[in-house]
């Protein structure tokens, strides 16, 4: 007879999230509080109730604390766009709305209150936004969400990727979205994803009118 497989795995892997959910939590709230370069690792770790060690083997850099585990992901958006059934700007919407519901429901199997992961963002993307290297590191980590989008066009319009249109549309659909935290609508009070969902549906809105205005002066 086969041993009994210890059913340890989920649990444990369900606790190692938590953790770095809790730890990237409590560094953005240090960083907002006493700014990204004065919030020291050591004040993280005291702050989510961790050994130092322990932040440091789950984020190696200051940055990571930031920029890891987005679930606005490049593989997540490249899945979809590779099995879209229609226009990729459809497949981006769609993608950005299951995502956003996803996070929703994350948030309440894990207690949080409604729109608390919206919150965060915001604070994120503030903090971001004043910060030279950060804004130089993020600039790098959409472009390869610009890069897919781009190519799901380009192919949605026979265009390689690399050219005007395509690129053009790529950029103004993930600055847009990346913007959305620091409009005025989205960073002036708590905001729920019902609320945020319309402001996708804009961004995506003007890519799509300026993609017709440029396909309109290339003609046939």
């Amino acid at each position: 007879m086969w041993p009994a497989v210890p059913r340890t795995r989920p649990r444990q892997a369900r606790k190692k999230r938590q953790t770095r959910e809790r730890i990237q939590t409590s560094a953005l709230e240090l960083f907002t509080s006493h700014g990204y370069r004065n919030a020291t690792i050591a004040a993280i770790a005291e702050h989510a109730d961790v050994a130092t060690r322990t932040v440091t083997l789950h984020f190696p850099t200051k940055e990571d604390l930031l920029f890891a585990d987005d679930p606005f992901a490049p593989e997540s958006l490249a899945a979809r766009l590779d099995t879209r059934p229609g226009a990729a700007l459809d497949a981006v919407g769609e993608w950005m709305r299951d995502t956003m519901r996803a996070l929703d429901e994350r948030d309440a199997d894990q207690g949080r209150k409604p729109g608390e992961t919206w919150s965060l963002r915001v604070k994120r993307a503030t903090l971001i936004a004043g910060d030279e290297d950060l804004r130089g590191s993020a600039r790098a980590s959409y472009y390869e969400l610009e890069r897919l989008i781009a190519a799901a066009i380009g192919e949605d319009l026979g265009l390689p990727p690399t050219a005007l249109a395509p690129r053009l549309t790529a950029y103004t659909v993930v600055g847009g979205l990346r913007e959305l935290y620091m409009t005025h609508e989205a960073h002036h009070r708590d905001i729920a994803t019902e609320e945020l969902l319309p402001l996708v549906d804009r961004v995506l809105d003007v890519a799509r009118a300026g993609l017709a205005e440029l396909a309109a002066r290339r003609g046939p």
